[in-house]
């Protein structure tokens, strides 16, 4: 009967993909389960400091540029960082009052070096747009407009400084350019790692061919998670569909109290553990 009224003919529905989704699923199926499908959402573990420390900076930065240009110094950049500051996942009081002025230091430094005259396309940016089997959607640090084309900008306040090579084969990034590309209508090529804590910029600009294969990557993966949800919906093992993945990642998994893989992996990382040096 399907094939009589044409139903098999019918088009697939795009599946709506973040780069968090995919990174999530390539990491561990049986934690993107509990991420994304899952209802209501298993508990998760507590705040780790860096993540605290990351969303600060990211804060600090996108108020910074929403300020009129004559209010925007490397002083007013680094008071944002108080302004936003949240304790949540350090050790106590004093490290978190370390860390925060690590970060008044490095906003700072890094302003003191851009250029703060500009005013970007978007802050914290939302973008989704459909491309192949997939709807690519993301939330962008920063967008900017340089000599008429988009630049994707990224800010990073993790441990080690990133390289070009880090910039060329970041799924995120490359997602982000296609869908700025065409939720704007405007060329977008180029993406920049921002490294906060080094004051390093990376740097690639992408061609049509090195788009094209992120996105063939993406949907390929977009299609392994659609099948096993659609398939756990109608009655599938979740252990078989979704299985763990076990690593070093295990240490810090939000999901790690429901994981009997991911504690045998090793002890947990305290909340503190990955912090910069």
């Amino acid at each position: 009967m399907q094939g009589q009224l044409g139903f098999d003919s019918m088009p697939k529905k795009l599946v709506r993909v973040t780069p968090s989704k995919l990174a999530t699923w390539a990491d561990c199926p049986r934690r993107y389960r509990m991420t994304y499908v899952d209802r209501p959402t298993p508990q998760r573990g507590g705040a780790y400091a860096h993540s605290t420390l990351g969303a600060v900076v990211h804060n600090a930065l996108r108020a910074f540029f929403d300020l009129p240009l004559e209010k925007r110094t490397p002083e007013t950049g680094a008071a944002l960082v108080t302004t936003h500051w949240k304790d949540d996942g350090f050790a106590d009081s004093a490290q978190a009052a370390t860390y925060r002025d690590r970060a008044q230091g490095w906003v700072a430094d890094y302003l003191s070096q851009a250029d703060v005259s500009i005013d970007p396309v978007g802050l914290e940016r939302w973008v989704s747009a459909p491309a192949g089997t997939i709807v690519a959607e993301g939330r962008v640090d920063r967008i900017d407009d340089r000599a008429g084309e988009l630049v994707i900008v990224d800010y990073k306040t993790g441990r080690q400084a990133l390289t070009t090579d880090d910039a060329r084969g970041s799924q995120a990034l490359a997602l982000y350019c296609i869908a700025t590309t065409r939720t704007l209508r405007r060329k977008c090529r180029k993406v920049e790692l921002h490294h906060l804590p080094s004051g390093s910029v990376a740097v690639w600009e992408h061609t049509d061919e090195s788009l094209a294969r992120h996105q063939t990557r993406a949907e390929e993966a977009a299609d392994e998670l659609q099948l096993a949800t659609d398939t756990l919906q109608a009655g599938g093992d979740q252990d078989v569909l979704f299985p763990p993945q076990v690593g070093r990642q295990c240490s810090w998994c939000d999901f790690r109290r429901h994981c009997p893989e991911g504690q045998a992996a090793g002890p947990p990382t305290t909340p503190w553990g990955m912090l910069p040096p």
